[in-house]
């Protein structure tokens, strides 16, 4: 049942004292500053009030922190979400959503139960990519009129339609509220430069509330456009169930629970790399479910793992899940005592917010490595793209996910061949390939050996093993004899594991390399030119270098 266990347990058995609490406090508190502002800035974007953002971030926070299977994760709103919330709202109204998010937690429930997390690994980076890319640009281009002030009644749904209004009204720019957005803007990117400890999110909006009130500028803020808005936390209810409106917001539910399995897990990963930790896929999904669940109960938004939160918080010293905790305690403390104060927020500093979390979110760098990938990558990224931004979320994961799987079947088919043993280096290369690989291997010296393709499906395996060493060797030799093709997905896990152990100053070795990974592997500038890398045509020559390496060093 270790699977099972949430991580917080797991701290707590594992000792907890008053310095770890002091360091994961310290963090929180870092996390609620960062979250404070773009909790409000996501929630307005996925079109509801941004006391809902901030409940979210409270309660689903808490509970992603409690019950998940990652020490350092924070949860709360965030941009996935964003463009099915938003047309969920659009179409069944604030109570359809809250269904649609009660649905979506059960579904995460049982996907943690059943042992699905395992199998986010299957989903291609294309893919990932291509619809994080197109649902930047969509909150991005959602965010225009508020950050230029335009006199627009009604903003059309469809992203071309948007843009058509756009122009028309471009006459209307409101001078004012321009400059606040651009202010707050420019002070976001010179502080994120600069000065990259300072919370820039909320430096912007304090200044750019003060500067509203202090000039007494006619620019919209929070408490124009919601008036009526909520303040404290709500009392907790159930949303009203019935079977009709269950099956009408099941796809939508499905949704919501794909997207929060895929950041929450992505995130985890991501924090894993960054802390030398291992997260529980399976009890990941069941705290998002359950903390989905909790939200719910508050009026709240979908929530999922945010994965520059979480980074934040990794950087800020946070070490248990008690740090997650803590930011939402931290957050609940606002909204109890000084609430008040969002109304003075101008829109334009939550529209330049967003400007920015989009920004991040389109992984521009690694959109264009794939760009450089073989057609058939960038076929599934574009395309994918090109869905989520025109047509629906939903439709471009299932065309992106069914067109990378044909194309994956269709590339390893091209990749089977039939050895004769006539090739000149078949024989040579496979005296060095011997079962005892370890028998001789000097100390300080770890080898991997890869059999077959190393694709999406198959893309973590590498770093897992990494993981299981629990010693820094000096070298590593990486065989890959037998690898005959590695996709985008495949030469990203090479990458990330190459740099992971280059970090810890190990030096790097790949060994009889054939002319498709070669080439893949010099695309994303791993190549033998680089300090620390060296390519090898058999392992028994690789063996020979690893020696000399450890006894130089």
């Amino acid at each position: 049942m270790q699977g099972f266990t949430p991580k917080f347990i797991t701290t707590m058995r594992e000792g907890y004292n008053f310095s770890l609490f002091r360091s994961d406090s310290v963090a929180g508190l870092t996390v609620a500053i960062v979250a404070l502002p773009l909790s409000m800035a996501l929630a307005i974007a996925s079109g509801a009030s941004p006391d809902k953002g901030l409940v979210t971030a409270v309660i689903a926070g808490f509970l992603i922190s409690f019950l998940g299977g990652s020490r350092v994760q924070i949860g709360g709103p965030t941009g996935a979400f964003v463009v099915v919330v938003f047309n969920v709202i659009a179409e069944h109204g604030y109570d359809g959503l809250l269904i649609a998010t009660f649905l979506a937690g059960l579904i995460l429930i049982a996907a943690g139960a059943f042992r699905v997390g395992r199998l986010i690994k299957f989903i291609p980076h294309p893919v990932v990519t291509g619809f994080t890319a197109g649902i930047a640009l969509i909150i991005a281009s959602s965010q225009v009129k508020d950050f230029l002030g335009l006199s627009l009644e009604n903003v059309p749904a469809g992203f071309l339609p948007k843009w058509q209004a756009y122009f028309g009204a471009m006459t209307s720019v409101h001078i004012a509220t321009f400059l606040v957005g651009l202010g707050a803007l420019c002070v976001i990117i010179a502080l994120k430069k600069f000065a990259p400890r300072l919370p820039g999110f909320l430096v912007a909006i304090v200044l750019a509330s003060l500067t509203v009130a202090l000039l007494q500028l006619p620019v919209e803020t929070i408490g124009t456009r919601f008036p009526d808005m909520a303040t404290g936390l709500p009392t907790p209810s159930l949303p009203d169930l019935t079977w009709a409106k269950i099956t009408e917001l099941l796809p939508a539910a499905f949704t919501i629970a794909f997207l929060a399995g895929i950041e929450a897990l992505l995130s985890a990963v991501v924090a894993d790399g960054m802390t030398g930790t291992r997260h529980r896929s399976n009890q990941e999904l069941i705290g998002q479910g359950v903390a989905n669940l909790g939200s719910v109960l508050f009026g709240g938004l979908p929530a999922t793992g945010a994965i520059a939160r979480t980074a934040t918080n990794i950087k800020a010293g946070g070490k248990t899940p008690v740090a997650g905790m803590m930011h939402a305690l931290f957050l609940l403390l606002f909204i109890l005592f000084a609430s008040d104060f969002m109304a003075y927020v101008p829109m334009a500093a939550l529209a330049a917010i967003l400007f920015v979390v989009a920004w991040g979110m389109s992984e521009f760098d690694r959109f264009v490595v794939l760009l450089r990938m073989p057609n058939s990558d960038r076929a599934v990224l574009l395309l994918t793209f090109g869905l989520t931004v025109l047509v629906d979320l939903t439709v471009a994961i299932g065309v992106g996910v069914t067109l990378a799987s044909l194309l994956f079947m269709a590339r390893m088919s091209d990749t089977v061949q039939l050895e004769n043993g006539q090739s000149p280096n078949s024989d040579a290369e496979r005296e060095g390939e011997d079962p005892g690989q370890r028998d001789d291997l000097p100390k300080d010296v770890e080898v991997f050996r890869i059999n077959g393709p190393v694709f999406f499906g198959v893309a973590g395996e590498l770093l897992d093993a990494m993981r299981k060493i629990g010693r820094t060797p000096k070298v590593i030799i990486l065989r890959m004899r037998l690898v005959p093709m590695l996709d985008a997905s495949g030469v990203t896990m090479i990458k990330e594991f190459i740099d992971q152990a280059r970090l810890s100053g190990t030096e790097i070795i790949l060994s009889g390399v054939q002319n498709q990974p070669r080439e893949m592997l010099t695309r994303v500038g791993l190549s033998s030119d680089q300090p620390g890398i060296y390519f090898k045509g058999d392992y028994r020559s690789a063996l020979k270098l690893a020696r000399e390496l450890t006894l130089a060093s």
